[in-house]
């Protein structure tokens, strides 16, 4: 497919919508940009149109497209037709359904599809269920669909089919078979930068040197807690994502462990622990990762240097800058927007101690009675170092909706 010759069709209008329709305007791939909200918003056309033009964390679009000197891009708002033109890009809303299924993309020659929505999680739900379906996008006429969130397979046990899969851009990216794929999971933003945290790590020092991982991200708030606290919804036990954002740091939870074994093989053989933490901050989020190294006798031990030399060489070998590798001293307002990377590595912060791991093999399982009695000690002691490293990623534009937007365009290349 050539350049500006297609159509990109978008599901959903929240954080990830949007951006997402900022960055095509943006990025002048697609010729013509179809979004369905799948309800009217706010008294027509107008209000979809000052909701898309200004942003609370990122100014406004046109600021965004063409700097500060820049006057308003949106114009030519058709109420009945249900269209605008966005610097000089074509943008059709619609706003009839939310069900997948009754979305007519074929109609709109929409042949790429991305669900925003958060809903559609589950690729084994046929295109007809009652509560809606990522497939119904494929009998409503599209040909591909990106879903911008990790699978959520709601059948316990059920194997992911055959057409779907999860890729990471600059990671497993090449895992998405075009012939063969249909419905691609961009997993999500925590995942993003847990990945490119990881895979240079493994890459150095191997998987079977990583005895133990864990990670917590210090997380942006998003649109699923609420501003102010708010009765529970009948069933649901986790009383904090009910509590205001605006006032509290709300423990909660993630699954980037298990996202990440789908796009990094190699953690299958690490033990891994990944938490959340929400903070009253719009976007602009934080991994503290904590690992575990074996300490190899004929080397010298692995101290702070040696990790960020592994991450800058990383940084300096990624063709597309998604991962990044600073010794400068950053807040989380520093990596909004830009740059446009999965993980920015604050090399000021990683941290190692070196210790030894104190273990009793008559504790492990395997080892018989006799081996253990031809020991003069049953204890042994091997020098580990633990390693902290700090990854900065903005959740919303600068690392998440980049990324989306580079998976997008690879597939549509191939279409």
């Amino acid at each position: 497919m050539n350049e500006g010759q297609m159509k990109i069709g978008i599901n959903g209008l929240g954080r990830i919508g949007k951006l997402t329709l900022w960055h095509h305007v943006g990025r002048r791939y697609f010729n013509e940009i179809v979004v369905n909200t799948g309800r009217q918003a706010g008294t027509g056309m107008a209000d979809i149109a000052h909701y898309l033009e200004r942003d609370s964390t990122y100014g406004s679009l046109h600021t965004f497209l063409h700097g500060y000197q820049a006057k308003p891009v949106i114009t030519d708002v058709d109420e009945a037709e249900g269209t605008m033109v966005i610097d000089d890009i074509p943008v059709r809303l619609l706003r009839s359904s939310r069900m997948p299924i009754e979305i007519d993309w074929k109609a709109h020659g929409v042949r790429l599809v991305i669900d925003t929505t958060g809903q559609f999680l589950d690729p084994t739900l046929p295109a007809d269920h009652p509560k809606g379906a990522v497939r119904g996008h494929l009998e409503a006429g599209a040909e591909k669909v990106i879903v911008s969130a990790p699978f959520k397979i709601k059948e316990e046990g059920a194997a992911m089919p055959e057409d779907a899969v999860t890729t990471v851009m600059g990671i497993n990216a090449n895992e998405y078979d075009p012939r063969r794929h249909r419905i691609v999971s961009n997993a999500s933003c925590t995942t993003t930068c847990l990945a490119h945290m990881m895979k240079p790590l493994i890459n150095a020092f191997g998987a079977k040197r990583i005895l133990s991982a864990s990670m917590a991200t210090i997380h942006a708030a998003t649109g699923s807690q609420q501003v102010l606290d708010r009765l529970p919804k009948t069933g649901k036990t986790d009383l904090r994502k009910n509590r205001s954002i605006l006032n509290n740091i709300i423990l909660t939870s993630t699954g980037a462990a298990k996202a990440l074994r789908l796009v990094i093989p190699e953690m299958e053989q690490i033990g891994f622990i990944a938490e959340s933490v929400r903070v009253p901050t719009s976007s602009g989020s934080l991994i503290i990762l904590v690992l575990g190294i074996q300490e190899n006798p004929l080397e010298e031990p692995i101290r702070r240097e040696a990790i960020n030399e592994v991450y800058e060489h990383a940084a300096e070998l990624d063709p597309n800058g998604y991962l990044q590798f600073t010794r400068k001293q950053n807040v989380s307002g520093d990596i909004l927007g830009a740059p446009q990377a999965a993980a920015v590595i604050e090399g000021h912060e990683t941290h190692t101690r070196t210790a030894d791991l104190s273990l009793d093999l008559a504790n492990v399982p395997g080892f018989s009675q006799e081996i253990l009695g031809s020991l003069p000690d049953t204890v042994v002691r091997a020098p580990v170092t633990q390693a902290v490293i700090y990854g900065w990623y903005d959740n919303e534009m600068g690392s998440y909706v980049n990324m989306l937007g580079d998976r997008t365009v690879t597939m549509a290349e191939n279409m």
